[in-house]
C-alpha cells in the first residue's frame, strides 16, 4: 500500500500539483475550468487505490433527472463512474489495481475524474438545481451584482427580469 500511495504522490508533485496529506492518503487538487478545483481523495486497500471525488450535493428539484444523467453517462466512462450517496450528494469514484498503480495507471484515473467532474459540472448543476439558478439570476439582477458566474446558464435566465 504505501508504495501505491507513493506513486500517487509522485504523480501528482511531478505535475505540481496540490497533495495535502489525509489520515489515510492524500487528496490531490487539479485545477478545472468550470469547477476552480476538483479535489480527489485518494487511499489504499489491500487490492487498490480508491480515488474519491465530491460533485455536488443532493436536490430535490427533480432527482430522477439528474440521476438518469448519471447512469448515462457511467455508460461512457473510464476509470471512475458517477456514484450517489444516502443523502443523494454525487461523487466520482475509481479504482485502480495495485499492480497498475503506477504513473500512466494513476494519470488515467485522475483525467478521467477531471474530465468529468469539470466537463460536467454544469449540467449537473443545470439538472440539479434549474430553480435554484433561476432565483440567482433574479436576486443578481434586481440588486445589479455580477452575474459572471452565471453565464454558463443563460439559457435558465428569467425572461421576465
Amino acid at each position: 500500500m504505501p508504495d501505491a500511495l507513493g506513486a500517487v504522490h509522485d504523480w501528482a508533485t511531478s505535475l505540481d500539483l496540490e497533495v495535502t496529506p489525509s489520515a489515510d492518503g492524500f487528496v490531490v487538487t487539479m485545477p478545472g475550468t468550470a469547477r476552480r478545483e476538483v479535489p480527489v481523495a485518494i487511499t489504499a486497500t489491500a487490492q487498490a487505490l480508491v480515488f474519491e471525488c465530491f460533485v455536488a450535493r443532493g436536490t430535490d428539484e427533480d432527482p430522477r433527472r439528474l440521476h438518469a444523467f448519471l447512469l448515462q453517462r457511467n455508460r461512457r466512462a473510464f476509470g471512475a463512474a458517477y456514484a450517489i450517496d444516502a443523502h443523494g450528494d454525487v461523487y466520482l469514484i475509481g479504482r485502480l489495481p495495485l499492480a497498475s498503480a503506477d504513473a500512466t495507471g494513476i494519470d488515467l484515473v485522475m483525467a478521467s475524474i477531471l474530465g468529468m467532474a469539470d466537463g460536467d459540472f454544469n449540467t449537473i448543476l443545470e439538472l440539479a438545481y434549474p430553480e435554484a439558478i433561476a432565483r440567482e439570476w433574479r436576486w443578481r439582477l434586481a440588486r445589479g451584482e455580477s452575474i459572471e458566474n452565471l453565464r454558463a446558464f443563460e439559457h435558465l435566465r428569467p425572461r421576465d427580469v
